[in-house]
């Protein structure tokens, strides 16, 4: 499975904001985008123009990093999302968001999306009662998802790291039994990744 295996610092670096890659590393001092918060490389500090492309390319590069797809599954969800009812932007949003390494990061058993992607890969998460190890796979309105190894380390990490935070209103959690359910596909407003979704259909579309 192909994946990104660079510093994720330097994405953050490059995207111009904090996409929060690296748990609790981007809350303290030690976050690399704190001490440089300029694009990487010996141009970095330059202060560039963005074009009208260079600027629907950045909000598409922005929305695949922060959900930590590649560019080929990427447009795949743009393809699906374009052929599917409603507005385009808003139904991309909504596959990326109804992933299940992006679902286990929202009930909040894991500090990053990298991490629960993990988590995923490793087969703790059943999803209607069946281990589900694929990060990928997308849950529907009324799908339960479970923790099946109650005591992993990273998971009490981050419960205990994140505390009491509230889970969006399209989820259920079950904090004492680990356990989620998908009340229904999120609305465009309950989503709070910071991306211009129509730039990004405005990109594919030219």
């Amino acid at each position: 499975m192909a994946r990104y295996t660079g510093p994720d610092c330097r994405l953050c670096r490059r995207e111009g904001m904090k996409l929060f890659l690296k748990g609790t590393k981007c809350f303290s001092e030690k976050c690399p985008f704190d001490r440089r918060p300029f694009a990487p490389g010996q141009h970095g500090r330059a202060q560039r123009k963005l074009t009208e492309y260079g600027l629907r390319l950045r909000e598409k590069q922005r929305a695949k990093r922060i959900y930590g797809v590649l560019e080929r599954q990427f447009r795949r969800y743009f393809e699906k999302a374009s052929k599917g009812r409603g507005v385009t932007g808003e139904r991309l949003l909504q596959l990326l968001e109804t992933r299940l390494d992006n679902v286990v990061y929202r009930l909040g058993w894991a500090l990053s999306r990298d991490q629960a992607r993990q988590i995923v890969s490793h087969g703790k998460i059943a999803v209607n009662g069946r281990r589900v190890n694929i990060p990928s796979f997308n849950v529907k309105p009324g799908d339960v998802i479970e923790l099946l190894d109650k005591d992993l380390l990273p998971v009490q990490e981050a419960v205990s790291v994140l505390g009491g935070r509230s889970v969006p209103a399209w989820l259920e959690l079950d904090r004492e039994n680990f356990k989620g359910r998908v009340l229904r596909l999120p609305a465009r407003n309950e989503i709070d990744t910071p991306v211009q979704e129509q730039l990004i259909v405005e990109f594919y579309s030219r």
